[in-house]
Order: C-alpha cells, then structure tokens, then sequence
C-alpha cells in the first residue's frame, strides 16, 4: 500500500512553483528598479549617487514642479472616487440586494458591463461624447434645455482632472458595488428577521444593521481604490496623451513616470529619474496600504457567523 503524502507536501507542491513567478514577475522587478534608482550618468559613467536623484526630484524645481503637480492631480483623482464611487457603489449594492427588487440581475449586469471595457475604447468613446464639434453632449443637454452649461471639458484646466476621473468611475463603480453586493448577502437571515421582530426595517435597517457589518468590505474597497488609482495612467493616457493636457492639468504620477522613462517627443528618456519617481509611488502607496492596515483595518470589529 502506497503511504500517503501529507498534506504540507501537496500544498507545497503546488505553492512552490506559484512563488517562483511571483518572484520572477514582481519582487525582482521591483528591486531592479530600487536598485536603478540609486544610479545615474556623471561624466557619462553610470556610477552609485545614492539618494541624489531622490534630492533631485523634489528638491530641484525643473523637477519638483512636474511631480508635486503630478502628486497633487493623483490625490483629487483618488478623493473623487471615494466620494463618488464608492458611496454609489454602497448604495447601488443596498438597493440591488432587496428582495423586492424585480430584475435585480439585469441592472446588475448592465452596472458592471463598463468594468470588462478596454480603457482604449472608453478613453475614445468618451472624447467623442463630449466632443463640442460631433459629440452627443451638446445634443442631450439641449433637448433637456440644459445647454448652457455644456463645456469643453476635457479641454479646460479646471475641469478635465475631474471629468476624467467621473468617467473612471463610471467605468469601475461595478467593482465596490459587486464587493459590497456579496457582503451583504452574506449576513445572516436570522440577524434581519431579529431586527425586523425589533422594528428596524428598511433605510434604518440597513444603517443601524447592515453597514457595520460591510465595514471590513468597505475598508478593503477603500483601499483597493487607493492602490488603483494611484497606479492610474491608461485612461489619462488614453483621453489626453503623455502630455496629459491641457497644460499638465491631468498630469497624475503615471503619466509623469511614463514621459520621464521612456520619454516623449523632444524630452529624452532618463531610467534612472523614471526609476525614482516609481521608487516614490512605490513608497506612497506602501505607506497608504500600511496606515489601513496597522491604524483602521486592526480597529474594525469582526463578526463570525
């Protein structure tokens, strides 16, 4: 009889060669670009200068102007998907979870549909709608009477950064909407039936009941949206170029990184600079991710059922 593998060897089999490509395809990458961003060119010798780019990118104002401004744009574009995406992300969820909702599964699909789009097609179809020359905008809002507030808004400074980022979350508000969708499907029915015996229905049900019972989700969403958009660059990229017009006024810190890497018509690319600006994302994101970690996610109750 042949003896039995225990159950540590089959998971090691198997975990093994999982750490192998993960290791491959991101610890190495990302040290290799730690390790780069300690370099650069003097005299035309690549020779170790230590923290001096970093000194240089936010010290020196050809530089620090570009990424503070970069910085800047990445912080409103994340505020504008907490504050919107996810807060209708909650509240699609809590409506489509009702019983008495007739077709749930279609409204369900049709939110989502965006999420599975290419950021190609969405950055263009976008431009076109909002085009004051052959988009669809002007019309719409004219038939409502409502033209006169029609703008070229991927065109003004003041609005494209915020244009942008309502068209992100038109694309992504399927995602929190999903998480928070299972979460509350995963409450027990006894724990609703107990309230609705107290006398808690409806919207008091789901504030006093429901919604400290999806915090953990909604702390996961939180930080999965500040991971995403801090990584952002496609939909910029897409919609208004690597000189994330007009004017640097959507330039995010993936654009930044992108044009100071490989760089972008008459600006040649510096690895070492690009390499220092991903060494910072890397180092913001790090720290957001371990502030939700160590300092909210530890202080969220936890419920077993």
């Amino acid at each position: 009889m042949a003896e039995r593998k225990p159950i540590r060897w089959h998971i090691g089999v198997f975990l093994a060669p999982a750490v192998a490509v993960y290791t491959a395809i991101m610890i190495v990458p990302l040290f290799a670009t730690l390790n780069l961003s300690l370099f650069n060119m003097v005299d035309g010798v690549r020779a170790f200068v230590g923290l001096d780019n970093f000194r240089t990118l936010f010290g020196d104002p050809r530089w620090s102007e570009s990424f503070w401004n970069a910085l800047g744009n990445n912080t409103w574009f994340f505020v504008v998907h907490m504050l919107v995406q996810n807060p209708i992300g909650v509240a699609l969820a809590a409506l489509l979870s009702s019983p008495r909702l007739r077709m749930a599964a279609f409204y369900r699909t049709a939110i989502f549909i965006p999420t599975i789009l290419s950021f190609v097609i969405v950055g263009f179809v976008w431009k076109l709608i909002l085009s004051p020359i052959w988009g669809i905008a002007p019309g719409m809002l004219d038939a409502v009477g409502l033209k006169a507030l029609f703008a070229p808004w991927l065109g003004k400074e003041a609005y494209a950064l915020t244009t942008l980022a309502l068209i992100s979350v038109w694309q992504f508000v399927g995602i929190p909407m999903m998480l928070i969708y299972a979460a509350l499907l995963s409450i027990p029915d006894e724990i609703l039936e107990a309230a609705e015996v107290d006398g808690v229905t409806g919207a008091s049900q789901f504030w006093k009941i429901k919604l400290p019972l999806i915090l953990p989700a909604i702390g996961i969403i939180s930080i999965l949206t500040f991971v995403g958009n801090f990584n952002a660059f496609d939909l910029i990229y897409v919609s208004q170029g690597a000189l994330a017009g007009p004017n640097y006024a959507t330039d995010i810190l993936g654009t930044f990184l992108y044009r100071t890497f490989f760089g972008f018509q008459l600006q040649l690319g510096d690895p070492h600079m690009g390499a220092s600006i991903a060494t910072a994302m890397f180092l913001i994101i790090l720290a957001g991710v371990s502030v939700y970690l160590f300092a909210i996610q530890t202080r969220l109750r936890r419920y077993q059922f």
